[in-house]
């Protein structure tokens, strides 16, 4: 299998160069965070990715994690791994000092994030799941909880999970039915069982806290009665120490299609006391404050299982040797990387990894300016544009992940079908992306709805003259950068018009354009990641004209740009059509004709 190495020198030109960390250092509470810095975290996190996390993925996705007894004993390094993954104090990178996290940007833990991702997605799931439940307690904790749980949790000596999903209730969590009844002391009774529960269960660490959907007995139907709970798996006593076993049980694991190495759990509440979070009815709140979190960070989880299938099939290419060059008159064999073919699917798969990359990088630098604007309305253009993007950064990525992951296997060729030569791993490991938080079709609905048609187009309105002021520069510079800044301009305008459709036809029929969402969603992450390319191509050419940098590296930057807004952009006037006028036999269609 394929040594994973991380993309560094990718990672540190979006965040020094493309997205200015000169700005983002210039905020408050981030001045530490110096080139110094970031060259020093990436280099430290892609150490362990590389030595220590990465050789898992293939280890346990052959000896998984074994249940007995309602305890849950990882694949084997899993422990160990995760210990020096605490030594180094990682989960913590982005989180508040107040509670002992380092308060880095969210730009640069999202690169971290990237590279536990890549190394081994089911090995990643365990620190993302902590952090967002870390962010959820943050937000909405007492002063108490915060000060009971957080401490072990941004240290990691703590885990979280979030327990959404039941038997009977899936995405809609309005069908949500384990219950919470009050005690005379204030705390719950909490009583039902969840599934699907990544972490819910393991031997890593002493502590799992379970954040849980719940309802209390007079509850309203619906989403409007859902609350929130905190409930540990030992329950802590108020001096910190561990107190007695909570009735939370894992009984059972899922088998998987992939990321065999993580532990998927079916927990069962059995009258286990739970801890209100926040107020009664307040739940899914709060719970969509977990929920956004982990829809960044399993995009994340796409193009990093992307990045990984990737590296995979360019290592094999260079090494497997096959047939002459086609039109050359030598009839040597040579490296599949040098047939026209291949050479076309490694650059795809490259360029929609970046492109996905950059979308998500983009996004994080958002939150930064968010978190630490200095003034009102800088909060608020970001805040616009990450509300805008989260849909995109997840539905986005993970079909990228998958496509490549794909492209991946054919690369091989016969040796892709065939589990040594790694390649069929990441398909499988990185394909339940598409699923989590949130199916891609139900990020497609939010995106068309409440992001973009019932604002009016609001946050469009931010985003698209970003795109268009980097295009126009572009564009100035003549050459293959103008051509590339076509396809790009080009994109807006089937942006614009089909959300002009968008919002009238919303009015009179969703349905309509709930059909095709989809379409519309790829037609925005083609476009930002068009523009995301072409920015950097553009930054790219000025560092290669200032004589900074490696050469070879730029001009591949400009190179698969240009791949990019060539063989993957050309689609935006098909993807408009299919979204504004594909209704029709979707929803004239009679059951009887499925």
């Amino acid at each position: 299998m394929t040594v994973y190495d991380a993309p560094i020198n990718e990672m540190e030109f979006l965040i020094k160069d493309v997205f200015d960390l000169n700005s983002i250092t210039a905020l408050p509470g981030y001045e530490e965070a110096t080139e110094d810095m970031v060259d020093a975290i990436l280099e430290e996190a892609g150490k362990l990715g590389r030595d220590i996390i990465a050789p898992l993925a293939r280890t346990s996705d052959v000896e998984n994690p074994v249940w007995k007894d309602n305890t849950v004993t990882t694949a084997p390094g899993f422990k160990e791994a995760y210990a020096q993954f605490i030594e180094g104090g990682w989960q913590g990178i982005g989180c508040d000092p107040e509670f002992g996290g380092m308060g880095l940007p969210f730009v640069l833990s999202n690169a971290v994030s990237e590279i536990w991702n890549a190394s081994s997605i089911a090995f990643g799931l365990c620190p993302m799941l902590t952090g967002g439940a870390i962010e959820a307690l943050e937000t909405h904790g007492s002063d108490e909880q915060k000060e009971k749980y957080l401490g072990k949790m941004v240290s990691g000596e703590w885990t979280g999970t979030m327990n959404l999903t039941e038997p009977s209730a899936g995405s809609d969590l309005a069908a949500v039915s384990t219950k919470a009844v009050k005690q005379e002391d204030g705390t719950y009774k909490i009583s039902g069982q969840k599934i699907f529960i990544t972490f819910g269960e393991h031997d890593m660490t002493e502590n799992i806290i379970h954040l849980v959907l719940a309802r209390t007995p007079d509850a309203p139907a619906g989403s409007r009665g859902i609350s929130l709970f905190i409930v540990p798996k030992y329950l802590v006593n108020d001096d910190g120490s561990l107190g007695e076993r909570n009735p939370a049980y894992c009984i059972s694991l899922e088998h998987k299609m992939g990321i065999h190495g993580s532990p998927t759990a079916t927990m069962s509440f059995e009258d286990a006391t739970g801890y209100l979070v926040k107020e009664e009815n307040k739940g899914l709140a709060c719970m969509f404050t977990m929920m956004n979190n982990a829809r960044l960070n399993v995009g994340n989880e796409g193009f990093a299982a992307a990045e990984r299938a990737y590296q995979c099939a360019r290592a094999y290419a260079r090494e497997r040797t096959q047939s002459p060059l086609i039109g050359s008159k030598d009839k040597t064999s040579v490296s599949i990387d040098k047939h026209p073919d291949v050479r076309r699917m490694l650059l795809t798969m490259k360029s929609k990894t970046e492109a996905a990359r950059a979308i998500s990088y983009f996004a994080a630098r958002q939150q930064d300016f968010f978190c630490k604007g200095t003034t009102d309305e800088d909060r608020a253009k970001a805040d616009a544009l990450i509300q805008l993007l989260t849909p995109v950064v997840k539905a986005y990525s993970t079909d990228i992940g998958a496509e490549v992951a794909n492209d991946g296997i054919q690369v091989h060729g016969g040796m892709g079908f065939i589990e040594e030569s790694g390649a069929p791993q990441w398909f499988r490991d990185v394909r339940i992306t598409a699923i989590y938080e949130g199916t891609n079709g139900i990020q497609a609905n939010d995106l068309i709805g409440r992001k973009v048609a019932m604002n009016g187009g609001a946050y469009l309105d931010i985003l698209l003259p970003m795109i268009k002021e980097d295009i126009a520069a572009a564009n100035a510079k003549g050459g293959v950068f103008a051509e590339m800044a076509a396809e790009v301009a080009d994109g807006v305008v089937k942006i614009e018009d089909a959300t002009k459709w968008l919002i009238d036809s919303f009015k009179e029929d969703p349905k309509q354009a709930a059909t095709g969402s989809v379409h519309y969603l790829r037609l925005m992450g083609n476009v930002c990641g068009g523009w995301l390319l072409t920015k950097s191509a553009v930054v790219a050419q000025a560092k290669l004209d200032a004589g900074e940098g490696d050469p070879t590296f730029l001009k591949a930057k400009i190179n698969t740009a240009r791949f990019f807004t060539e063989q993957v952009m050309p689609v935006s006037g098909a993807l408009a059509n299919m979204f504004t006028k594909g209704y029709a036999a979707v929803l004239e269609c009679e059951d009887d004709y499925l």
